[in-house]
């Protein structure tokens, strides 16, 4: 017999619909939520009355501090889902930002179950990026404003250490621009050409696409080879080296999805079939050093950590699982996750259960659940199997992770926090605000801007004292683009508008 605090998954559901689809609806970030949260609610045969927290993952219009929604939105998102559903929690939670948030509301609401703080959790999010782009384009848009009262426990934007305005000052501005840095870094270390890399990315990806065109949710359900995704072309442009525009996260996208989490003794009274639970049986939550503070650009032991303790905590191996979604906003974090997992990228299960974010689609923070609602499908399918959801946000800064089954599991406590304790007592290099003297590129890249502009981008170390900084690096494009720039000497200046780079 399960014990009546053990908190089990119980309900998924996910929703989506294209410009072009037949049936467009135009729904707002709220409705397509909240149809997700009705499909959820549906799977479990559970009515809306039995909820008693809702957690919501915010869009990107409201989870940055300088963004205006276009169409307006609601100030209290939880809430504003929960009426749709006629619902009346007594919490509502809205997460901060970043594309960890579906999964670590799952492991932080699976223990608040297990510790009686909770009993019945529905998890959401959404966006409608491509609906309020093109209703914004048309004129005369609907206003999404909404205000449905009552508390909200809103966790603020969950930036620091991720946004920097002296970054920005020096073209990292984008998170494309900030993750080819970790490319670059990586592809230097393995001593890869960058055709051979971009390559390598392409054959990454071609399975993605495979499973994105069987997906009916997928805002990109199209097959391509791997050098179709990585060869330069009108459709496919330059974004920042090794980029090209398939191979990045796409985000202008209608998509919803939710999961429901109970425990199992609501489960037993709600009369949810044992058939439909899945069981957490391993999860972890850990951050990365910020971008100038990080030993090695190549890698990251936040993310590899988070994946390994996921499983040890579960007590499988990554042969163990079936079902496995890395998460893919670029190509880096699968990488590397799965590297850390000792999974190959050809690997015949897959490493994504949905097509992944660059043609699934990125629905801003709320990817995940679109990958947890998946696996939980998948495994039910299959009983006695195991499903794995890597999580990543910022820029590969906040990694959280789960491992699920229908196999029954005890709720387990991580050892997140120790191992944070670990990652955080490695030295950090100093880094140099105004960067003078001789120096060496640790990474770059070259951002490619829709006029046709170039921009490159350096971070360097002083040769002097070994403080690191980050630098434009206009003057030393054409070493940039050609060769291997990564070890190069040269000479940073700092000026009044930020950190140069010449040629040495």
């Amino acid at each position: 017999m399960v014990d009546s605090r053990t908190p089990v998954l119980v309900g998924v559901g996910q929703v989506s619909e294209r410009l072009d689809s037949p049936g467009y609806r135009a729904r707002s970030p709220v409705d397509l939520a909240a149809d997700a949260a009705r499909a959820a609610l549906a799977d479990a045969g559970v009515d809306a009355p039995a909820v008693d927290t809702v957690a919501g993952v915010p869009q990107f219009e409201i989870s940055l501090p300088w963004a205006v929604p276009l169409l307006g939105c609601s100030d209290n998102f939880p809430r504003s889902v929960a009426a749709r559903l006629g619902a009346t929690p007594r919490r509502a939670v809205l997460e901060v930002g970043g594309g960890q948030a579906p999964q670590h509301l799952v492991n932080e609401f699976a223990a608040e179950i297990a510790a009686g703080r909770a009993d019945v959790v529905l998890l959401f999010g959404s966006e409608a990026i491509s609906t309020i782009t093109a209703l914004a384009a048309a004129g005369s848009p609907p206003d999404f404003t909404e205000s449905p009262g009552g508390s909200l426990e809103s966790r603020g934007h969950g930036l620091d250490g991720i946004v920097s305005m002296h970054h920005v000052a020096h073209g990292l501005s984008d998170t494309p621009s900030q993750y080819a840095l970790i490319e670059n870094a990586r592809r230097a270390r393995l001593k890869m050409s960058r055709d051979d890399y971009a390559m390598a990315i392409g054959e990454l990806f071609s399975p993605f696409t495979a499973v994105a065109a069987d997906n009916p949710h997928a805002a990109a359900p199209v097959f391509r080879d791997a050098v179709s995704l990585v060869t330069p072309g009108a459709a496919n442009r330059p974004i920042a080296d090794p980029y090209t525009r398939y191979v990045v996260a796409r985000e202008k996208v209608n998509q919803g999805a939710a999961v429901l989490l109970m425990s199992a003794g609501a489960a037993r009274r709600l009369g949810v079939p044992e058939s439909s639970w899945v069981f957490l049986a391993g999860h972890a939550d850990l951050r990365e050093r910020n971008l100038l503070e990080r030993a090695d650009y190549g890698t990251s032991p936040a993310a590899a950590r988070a994946a390994q303790h996921a499983l040890e905590t579960a007590e499988i191996s990554s042969s163990d699982l079936t079902a496995i979604d890395l998460y893919s906003c670029y190509a880096a974090p699968v990488f590397i996750v799965a590297e850390a997992l000792g999974i190959a990228v050809n690997d015949a299960r897959g490493l994504t259960v949905t097509g992944g974010l660059p043609f699934f689609g990125g629905p801003g923070n709320n990817y995940s659940m679109h990958a947890i609602a998946s696996v939980v499908e998948r495994v039910r399918s299959a009983p006695g199997s195991y499903g794995f959801v890597g999580a990543n946000g910022g820029i590969m800064s906040k990694h959280s992770t789960g491992v699920y089954t229908t196999i029954p599991y005890a709720f387990r406590s991580s050892r997140s926090e120790q191992i944070q304790a670990e990652l955080d007592a490695v030295p950090a290099p100093a880094e140099a605000l105004s960067a003078d003297g001789p120096a060496v590129i640790e990474t770059y890249t070259v951002k490619h801007l829709r006029d046709g502009r170039r921009e490159g981008i350096v971070l360097g170390r002083l040769e002097d004292d070994g403080r690191r900084f980050v630098a434009r690096a206009d003057a030393v494009l054409e070493l940039l683009t050609e060769g291997e720039p990564i070890g190069e000497r040269v000479t940073a200046r700092s000026t009044a508008d930020g950190n140069v780079i010449v040629p040495r």
